[in-house]
């Protein structure tokens, strides 16, 4: 197998990466369907905003401990106990909603769990994956998630999501979701556990609490001193900030207030986002890492919120869905990289922590634009909110690139390339063997 398909040839990555695939139809079904399940329930930007808030309150309020976790427990067992939470979640709204005793609340509660589960869910694929395919493969493997996400979450869950919307209802929908973590977690029941990459030959006789105490100390020291990485995660945080709210919460009512559209044109617009980032992931996973590859991949993102103005003063639903193509892709090739670079880069016994450290910093202020996308559109209207999602980010990674001298640093550290020769280094002595 050559290519993106590399990872492939190991079992372990077969059965992971087809777990990985259920639960993200099961997040691509949930994120349409709670969508139109709070419009059915007469409810409005705010009340979607205060489910989208559940989600990320949950994510942050637990990754560190996942990421601490994740170094400390074998992955499968942290990735197969979350499923199987994730499961009986996702059965329980679904019977409410089939029941007709749903309510805006029990949905709240659902995210915050949802968020939960992926607050301990991301550290530990982040740290198993080394474990179960080679470095040569990482890159290729990060891709197949770059592919996955995109074509399986956000286009292919949202359009199967719409039509059962369509076709019979929200709450459909929420059942069928509920069956693809189910088989999410038959996937992981098959897996091997794997080893914790972390030599724990010394011990640590201190009281748990101390020790995983020390252990996230640990994850954040390494952070600070690290100015690539430091920098970049807080350009993320900065950038999600402005940028999480309008997409999550807005989009759907720039489909519906400002094109006219209704489920079958918001799953067009989240397929074309989808789409678009798939086939870049597949580009990036088929080639080298960029020589330079942190400046390509902050300068990437901060291009890629442009496409927010477009989505702002669209009046016709094809121009959103163009904006939403290039949206797509110029987020997710990026992911490729990062998602290769930190495990190539950061040491395999801090892995855990600084994939949760990642998430944390990045979506730190992700409840903060869930909870403002609402009233913020109300005050100034959809528009503005949306021009200033696409203009703010850019300017901001060109200062972190800048203040972490990422193209120095890149330099000094390649991945995949033969470090630049310093003349003043080389031999005196003529080369015969060129003319």
């Amino acid at each position: 197998m050559r290519g993106p398909l590399r990872p492939f040839q190991h079992g372990q990555y077969r059965l992971l990466t087809g777990s990985l695939t259920a639960s993200m139809l099961g997040e691509g079904l949930w994120l349409m369907a709670m969508v139109w399940q709070v419009i059915a329930l007469d409810g409005k930007a705010g009340e979607l905003s205060i489910v989208s808030t559940g989600a990320a309150v949950g994510m942050v309020a637990t990754v560190l401990l996942g990421g601490v976790i994740a170094d400390r427990v074998p992955q499968r067992r942290v990735l197969l106990t979350t499923e199987i939470i994730l499961a009986v979640a996702a059965m329980v709204i679904a019977a409410l909603a089939l029941t007709g005793v749903i309510e805006i609340w029990h949905l709240a509660v659902v995210a915050f769990v949802r968020g939960i589960g992926s607050g301990f869910y991301y550290p530990a694929y982040s740290a198993m994956l080394p474990s179960i395919v080679p470095a040569d493969h990482l890159l290729a493997a990060n891709g197949v998630e770059g592919v996955l996400r995109p074509v399986v979450m956000q286009a292919a869950g949202p359009a199967i999501a719409s039509f059962l919307v369509a076709a019979q209802s929200p709450a459909t929908a929420l059942a069928v979701g509920a069956g693809t973590q189910v088989v999410a977690t038959i996937f992981l029941v098959f897996m091997r556990s794997v080893p914790l990459r972390r030599d724990q030959s010394e011990g640590d006789t201190s009281h748990p609490v101390k020790s995983m105490a020390k252990d996230l100390r640990d994850g954040f020291i390494y952070m600070l001193k690290t100015p690539w990485l430091l920098a970049t995660l807080l350009f993320a945080s900065l950038m999600i900030l402005v940028t999480m709210g309008p997409m999550e919460v807005l989009i759907p009512f720039a489909v519906k207030d400002g094109a006219g559209g209704g489920p079958k044109e918001h799953a067009i617009v989240m397929a074309a986002f989808g789409i678009s980032g798939a086939l870049a992931s597949l580009v990036m996973a088929s080639r080298k890492l960029p020589k330079r590859y942190l400046t390509t991949m902050n300068l990437m993102w901060g291009l890629a919120c442009l496409p927010f103005i477009l989505i702002g003063v669209a009046s016709n639903i094809w121009l959103i869905v163009l904006a939403a193509f290039i949206l797509g892709a110029l987020f997710s090739a990026p992911m490729v990289i990062w998602g290769t670079l930190l495990q190539r880069r950061v040491p395999p016994e801090l892995l855990g922590r600084v994939s949760s450290l990642d998430f944390f910093v990045s979506l730190v202020f992700m409840p903060v634009s869930m909870a403002l996308a609402g009233p913020v559109s109300v005050a100034i209207g959809l528009t503005p909110t949306f021009i200033l999602a696409g203009i703010l980010p850019l300017p901001i990674a060109i200062i972190a690139i800048l203040l972490a001298r990422m193209p120095a640093d890149e330099l000094a550290h390649p991945l995949d390339h033969e470090p630049t020769p310093n003349p003043s280094l080389q031999p005196t002595t003529p080369n015969t063997t060129r003319p």
